[in-house]
């Protein structure tokens, strides 16, 4: 629950530190249909991921409810250990990980800082508190919408 908390409160402070991309505007369907499938698959990651966390924990943590949530059964080290159990979940890990530890926020922070995405950097929250999927389906959906944006400001200049 603290983690799905604090991605909403992440979601809350991207949306707000960009108002000019995330507002409406009357004449627009409230999303594309690019956008839309961006947000679909990444509320479906979060969806599945914590489906499959929840399963991990209810498997591996002791009995009583309470126990440590970063080492010991049923913790955050032990998830990752799990990771990298045997060589196909080695290899789907070591992939997920660099993606999203080194790739992903290098890009990010590059991307973001060339279109004026202010605080660019929350996405990587999402990472933490939601899915790796769901940070980059986020983050495309919000340049898809700047990109209309930028249509309409150049549509409107032209016009003028």
């Amino acid at each position: 629950m603290i983690h799905l908390v604090l991605g909403a409160v992440t979601l809350a402070l991207i949306v707000r530190s960009n108002p000019e991309i995330f507002r409406r505007y009357p004449t627009w369907a409230p999303v594309t249909g690019l956008e839309a499938f961006y947000l679909v698959a990444g509320v479906a990651s979060v969806v599945l991921g914590y489906w499959f966390n929840n399963q991990f924990v209810a498997e591996y943590a002791p009995p009583g409810g309470l126990h440590n949530f970063i080492w010991g059964p049923g913790s955050w080290a032990e998830f990752i250990a799990l990771g990298y159990d045997n060589p196909a979940a080695g290899s789907a890990s070591q992939d997920y990980t660099i993606m999203s530890l080194l790739l992903f926020p290098a890009w990010l922070l590059v991307d973001g800082s060339r279109r004026g995405i202010r605080h660019a950097w929350l996405y990587l929250g999402f990472i933490l508190f939601a899915s790796s999927a769901f940070a980059w389906a986020f983050y495309l959906a919000t340049i898809e919408r700047h990109h209309r944006h930028r249509q309409l400001a150049s549509t409107a200049q032209s016009a003028a």
